[in-house]
């Protein structure tokens, strides 16, 4: 979900605080209420569900031998990062997963506790914590199966900082799903003028086309920390329909699948614990639409 990791970090396992930007902190405790309004300004994050959970679902059943029907991804370990009032969270949660949901604004996680507590399925699948990404990595090393950062990495002030700490928290094998806007002139037309200025898609200010990521950086950042991406597809938002579609074209919005690689873990950790069952089958991960 939208969310504002700014880093600071110092060394690799600094325990202090994230700094984290004030005016985009007021910015998104002014909204933290409007999560769950479907309608209103996260209109586009609640209508993504629709391809992103899929592609998720959808790509690690492609890489695993067991799952269980009704509950697909029952035993696996998901740390949604940046995870706003729990969007993403509870649908993967209803697919059998423990989530672990992550943001740094701390009215985000109260909205989005009270919405799980409405479930109690949810309620005992899901727990969410303010806090930062690089504030949990010394108490989560090699903790999760996977990672999911959904409309985050445009928010972060040290994507590489962001990208190594999603490395040091995930298992071995484990996989990192990310969502993204490109830094293309298209991208500012449509993602920020129109998107912002003119039809109100997302709140004015949201995004600093500064800040967006293209796929070959991502990528780059990705290979160097020891992932191996799997899958760059483009998304498209129709904002008549209110619907995404996945499209060939990534100069708008993408969505990147990478694993990480067990002998990179293995060289840079003492103590390897056993591999998570989700394991890397193919080398082509699976998409839905």
């Amino acid at each position: 979900q939208l969310s504002l990791f700014r880093f600071t970090v110092k060394r690799p396992f600094s325990t202090s605080h994230s700094s984290v930007d004030s005016k985009e902190m007021k910015k998104f405790q002014l909204l933290a209420h409007k999560w769950w309004d479907e309608e209103g300004e996260y209109a586009a994050l609640h209508s993504m569900n629709d391809i992103r959970v899929p592609f998720i679902r959808d790509t690690l059943l492609s890489m695993s031998s067991n799952y269980h029907l009704g509950n697909p991804l029952s035993g696996i370990k998901i740390l949604d990062v940046g995870c706003g009032g729990g969007l993403l969270s509870e649908p993967l949660g209803r697919l059998g997963a423990s989530v672990t949901g992550i943001d740094p604004v701390e009215d985000n996680i109260r909205t989005a506790d009270r919405h799980k507590s409405f479930d109690p399925v949810l309620a005992k699948r899901i727990q969410y914590k303010s806090s930062s990404l690089e504030e949990i990595v010394e108490e989560s090393m090699e903790t999760f199966d996977v990672i999911v950062a959904s409309e985050v990495v445009e928010h972060v002030a040290d994507l590489e900082t962001f990208i190594r700490c999603c490395s040091q928290v995930l298992k071995p094998e484990g996989s990192l799903f990310i969502t993204t806007i490109n830094k293309t002139q298209l991208s500012y037309v449509l993602g920020i003028v129109v998107a912002e200025k003119i039809m109100g898609i997302v709140p004015e200010g949201t995004h600093e086309w500064e800040k967006f990521v293209p796929p070959e950086e991502l990528e780059h950042l990705l290979e160097s920390n020891g992932f191996s991406v799997k899958t760059v597809n483009g998304m498209l938002y129709n904002p008549l329909l209110g619907s995404w579609s996945w499209v060939e074209s990534t100069s708008l919005n993408y969505a990147v699948h990478a694993v990480k690689s067990g002998a990179w873990a293995q060289s840079h950790t003492a103590d390897t614990p056993p591999q998570t069952d989700i394991q890397q089958r193919s080398a082509t991960a699976g998409t839905a639409g």
